[in-house]
């Protein structure tokens, strides 16, 4: 209680590149998302702290999947601590906000219950939005025609390589599989002889 406890997404280290170190961002706006699932116990309250550029946008979704009552209070607030949503005994919701730079926070409060804990499901999506999507557009201009072909073949190769190491794996489980069975069978027909 009282620690913060920060979100960090690996990926949100690519809004700190340069554009131009960033192949596969043309032509969209890159979305992050993660989703966590934990226990409130009762009568306590959890917050998190998810820190946010200019001019992009927030969503939280929420769910209680377990505790009686299947409810819990929500609390959103910007990073001068001006509360954006409060909602109280809720079993879920869905919140979308355009930030400002900052540490925005948001908590789960089960200080209402002093019996049942909550199993509470949510999910943080992060949108860029305004400067930073032409920022990221921009890279574009310093990408000659074959690199950008080089570029655009490389994400392709990535996705069918691991396919066809999938593939391959389950062919190769599939004979091993096939194998077995063909063995079994001999033994059966040489024990029932």
């Amino acid at each position: 209680m009282g620690d913060r406890i920060w979100l960090s997404f690996p990926v949100l280290l690519l809004a700190a590149l340069p554009p131009e170190l960033l192949p596969g961002a043309a032509g969209f706006t890159p979305s992050l998302d993660s989703d966590f699932t934990f226990t409130l116990p009762a009568g306590q309250k959890e917050c998190f702290y998810q820190p946010m550029p200019l001019k992009a946008s927030l969503e939280i979704e929420y769910q209680v999947l377990d505790g009686a009552g299947l409810d819990v209070d929500f609390h959103l607030a910007s990073p001068e601590g001006k509360t954006l949503v409060f909602e109280q005994r809720k079993s879920d919701g869905v919140h979308t906000v355009e930030t400002e730079v900052g540490d925005y926070m948001f908590c789960f409060d089960n200080t209402f219950s002093t019996i049942s804990e909550k199993v509470i499901f949510f999910e943080l999506i992060l949108d860029n939005m305004g400067e930073q999507a032409q920022e990221q557009e921009d890279w574009k201009k310093y990408i000659t025609g074959t690199d950008m072909l080089d570029m655009k073949l490389e994400d392709i190769l990535d996705p069918i390589i691991k396919i066809a190491s999938h593939v391959q794996l389950r062919l190769h489980l599939g004979i091993h599989q096939q194998h077995q069975v063909q063995t079994q069978q001999k033994w059966s027909h040489t024990n029932s002889a």
